[in-house]
């Protein structure tokens, strides 16, 4: 639909708790739920604009939508790294994680600039997939460390939040 530009950080939106979607529409089929136009609209948009950022993932609030979803596709950037494919997740819940490693990580709202930040190299999360029905996904590697930053942007929370040392949070990437 549209591309639409990243809030950048200072911008206290990006520290807002994201509203779950509860209303995906009037008509409800088995487990899922049609999805209604606007909420449409907004999974278009989200998609679109990762499609045309550098990153591999996006969480709503990031452009605007207040609402707990998030979209991602580690394969997109990086033909090494294997995952899902593109997902767009809402209401996404981790409910595992195990293992956890530094990495370096970056966001498009805080552009130039990485950290080292504690994730867990393996996840599972439920959510809801863009037709209605829920799903289940498990994560490993980079599609694991992004699920988490992305959860994190619904819940208010940076990258920057997690800063191991603050001399790397001084470091520009």
């Amino acid at each position: 639909m549209a591309v639409r530009k990243v809030i950048l950080y200072p911008d206290s939106a990006l520290r807002e708790i994201s509203a779950e979607v509860e209303a995906f529409g009037k008509a409800r089929t088995g487990n899922g739920a049609t999805i209604d136009a606007r909420l449409k609209s907004d999974i278009a948009d989200l998609i679109d604009t990762l499609r045309y950022n550098p990153g591999v993932a996006i969480a709503a609030p990031q452009i605007g939508i207040k609402k707990r979803i998030i979209a991602l596709d580690i394969t997109a950037k990086s033909a090494k790294d294997t995952g899902h494919g593109l997902s767009v997740l809402i209401n996404p819940v981790i409910t595992e994680t195990s293992q956890n490693k530094t990495v370096r990580e970056g966001c498009l709202s805080i552009p130039d600039y990485l950290t080292n930040v504690r994730r867990a190299k393996k996840v599972t999360v439920e959510a809801i997939d863009r037709s209605g029905k829920p799903v289940t996904i498990e994560a490993r590697g980079l599609e694991a460390i992004a699920l988490q930053h992305e959860i994190d942007h619904l819940n208010g929370i940076l990258f920057i939040d997690r800063v191991m040392s603050v001399r790397d949070l001084l470091r520009r990437g």
